[in-house]
């Protein structure tokens, strides 16, 4: 059964829109939409901020409406800023999370407080980027930011994004989401709202704005360009109280557990069943209440409510049942549970030693196993940040399992719960000085359904931290460690762990350049440590969260269906390996302002059996605005292969004024790998 969304149209407080142009200290103008209540202006109220790239006034316009005029309706100015070089703001953004968006966003949060319309609290509100930047935000510590609730976001840039797993180049996503900025940020900003500059303004976004992926490969370590923006740097930086919220099936979730454990001040963390979206909307559900749950948030850190929320358990999670594996379910079922902190004295590490195909309970006698591995293994992963489409998720993981070393422990007598990150200590050797591991921990049913539960990938140059990466010694053994994602399951009796172990994972993992055989010692020098959480009596008593809610979306229709799909070919006779991956986001019409939106976009994924350096990615997309005889639209194309020794990188941007092209430009680079 699906959960349902109250859709609601009236509030305590009547809602008024308007716009409105916000300077920074250099001069550049950043364009803002902001719901009041209609008192505000004489009972002034504290405002929320979110601050994006992604175009309040057409590809977001739909989603921002149907959450801001919900806080202005509960007495809060609800204020959605373009960042710098996007949408209809001024300027160009040149990258990701910039010294330069943090400042432009002390002075959008400066401009907010002192607003008649404003009591001088501002709290910051935002999912993925907008999750990042109130972080990043929040430690520069501006005097009028108040609170801070951050979704599906990371505190390492290097650990936990789009960009590198475990030190490998993230071969699914790092292209893919550069391709997609570089199509968005590619796009103009509507007459409407500039007029007659926004011919002026198209050609220098056209011009200016790079292709991010070229600095994404410059840094294959972690160095001082992906600790600026990462808060675990100094997580006493961050004053402001925080809520971390992510998901299970989010690529964005072990960030919760370490902003627990290392910020000093008030904090919440909650993490449901959910993919990359609010958690009052997103799937597997079960969906709940989110927008009600902010408002608790902000009611108590921006109004000074003492409502109770700071007197629940600190750390709230949804504790996955077992189930038939699926590439996406509407729901998980589960059950919410609490931890009064994070890390929690309550749980206890459960060790499993590896034996021969077997997890032991007792150190077994040690063998030596090797694999080479398949280029394939990783392809029935599913993606690595899901948005709830219908095959994001890992399906039956038997046919991965074949392609990789396993080890499986006996059934369980009793069902077995784990919270927190699974750990694999392995004595490895490699045939090459480069090579990478891919470990995953499944749960196997009686009748051999192997499902998913946690994943980790480790770069073994990168085997002492991912800094000061070291080839490996050929045949040389070394003792690693690799931390899995986090997770929150429930092994029922008759089931059992099983770990998969591999040299490859593509695309997630970007292929070593030479095929590797790994060489496992078994015994005391290889162990599995998962984090075993007993039963804690008031999990049973916690109060529901109430059913999700939100308003009327700005008015709209949709003339053609967004449509997702994601198809996977292989070719048993020349060894091939494809996936092919659509989004079309369908064509919207916003009948408020006559605005038509429409984009689509495709990744395509390849790679040859025993052959790692054929592995390729190519991404091509399309986005178009219409209204009247005004209609612009951009095609981009961008492709990354290697060598032994470099990357290659090729972007093409076309923008076209009706049937007319008006700027083309290629982008060609060769970058050097660095231990990857």
């Amino acid at each position: 059964m699906r959960d349902t969304i109250k859709i609601r149209d009236s509030f305590p407080h009547r809602v008024t829109k308007r716009s409105a142009w916000i300077p920074t200290r250099d001069g550049c103008r950043l364009a803002a939409s902001i719901w009041l209540p209609e008192s505000a202006e004489r009972s002034p109220v504290p405002a929320i901020l979110e601050y994006l790239p992604y175009r309040k006034d057409d590809s977001r316009a739909v989603r921002d409406s149907s959450y801001h005029p919900y806080f202005a309706g509960h007495g809060y100015a609800s204020v959605r800023v373009d960042i710098r070089g996007t949408g209809g703001s001024e300027g160009i953004l040149y990258d990701e999370y910039l010294k330069q968006e943090q400042d432009d966003a002390l002075d959008v949060i400066a401009w907010i407080a002192e607003q008649p319309w404003c009591s001088g609290a501002v709290g910051m509100y935002g999912i993925s980027w907008g999750g990042f930047n109130g972080l990043q935000v929040a430690a520069r510590r501006p005097p009028q930011l108040k609170a801070v609730i951050s979704i599906a976001s990371t505190d390492d840039r290097y650990a936990d994004d789009v960009h590198y797993l475990g030190g490998c180049v993230l071969g699914s996503d790092m292209l893919s989401w550069s391709a997609r900025m570089f199509q968005l940020n590619a796009m103009p900003p509507d007459p409407q709202l500039v007029g007659d500059r926004w011919r002026e303004m198209w050609m220098s976004r056209l011009e200016n704005t790079p292709p991010y992926v070229h600095a994404w490969l410059e840094h294959q370590t972690r160095d001082g360009y992906w600790k600026h923006g990462s808060v675990c740097e100094d997580y006493a930086a961050i004053e402001a109280p925080v809520y971390a919220v992510g998901g299970w099936a989010d690529g964005y979730t072990n960030a919760v557990f370490r902003l627990l454990e290392g910020l000093p001040g008030p904090k919440k963390g909650l993490i449901g069943p959910w993919s990359h979206e609010y958690p009052h909307l997103a799937k597997p559900g079960p969906r709940i209440g989110f927008l009600q749950e902010c408002l608790r948030w902000w009611d108590r850190w921006l109004k000074g409510v003492e409502n109770g929320i700071m007197d629940e358990p600190t750390f709230r999670v949804w504790i996955q049942d077992s189930v038939r594996p699926a590439p996406m379910y509407e729901k998980r079922p589960g059950h919410w549970a609490a931890e009064e902190g994070w890390p929690s004295p309550r749980i206890e590490p459960a060790t499993y030693w590896l034996g021969e195909d077997v997890l032991h309970e007792r150190v077994p006698k040690e063998v030596e196993l090797s694999i080479r591995g398949s280029q394939f293994a990783g392809a029935e992963a599913g993606v690595w940040w899901p948005c709830g489409d219908p095959f994001d998720l890992p399906p039956d993981q038997r046919r991965e399992d074949g392609l990789c070393l396993t080890f499986d422990g006996a059934p369980v007598e009793e069902a077995v719960e784990i919270v927190g990150h699974p750990q694999l200590k392995l004595s490895v050797a490699s045939d090459q000085p480069l090579a990478l591991v891919a470990v995953r921990l499944l749960d196997v049913a009686p009748g051999g359904a192997s499902l998913q539960v946690s994943k980790g990938v480790l770069n073994l140059t990168h085997r002492d931290g991912h800094e000061d990466p070291e080839p490996l010694e050929p045949g040389r053994f070394y003792e690693v460690e690799v931390k899995l994602d986090a997770a929150g399951h429930r092994l029922p009796a008759g089931h059992r762990w099983r770990l998969a172990v591999s040299p490859t994972y593509w695309p997630m993992a970007w292929p070593s350049p030479k095929a590797a055989t790994l060489r496992i010692r078994t015994g005391p020098a290889s162990s599995l440590q998962l984090p075993v959480r007993p039963p804690r009596p008031g999990d049973e008593a916690l109060p529901a969260f109430p059913e999700p809610e939100q308003c009327c979306a700005r008015p709209h229709e949709k003339l053609g269906q967004p449509r997702r799909t994601r198809t996977i070919e292989e070719d048993v006779s020349e060894r091939t390996l494809e996936i092919h991956d659509l989004s079309d986001g369908g064509r919207t019409h916003l009948t408020d302002t006559g605005l038509e939106v429409y984009s689509r976009f495709e990744d395509h994924y390849a790679i040859v059996e025993d052959d790692p350096l054929s592995a390729s990615v190519s991404c091509t997309g399309e986005m178009g605005l219409r209204r009247d005889d005004w209609d612009v639209r951009v095609e981009t194309y961008s492709r990354m292969t290697a060598d032994a020794d470099h990357f290659y990188l090729t972007h093409v941007l076309d923008a076209y004024e009706g049937n007319v092209r008006v700027f083309n430009k290629t982008w060609h680079r060769k970058i050097p790998r660095h231990l990857v």
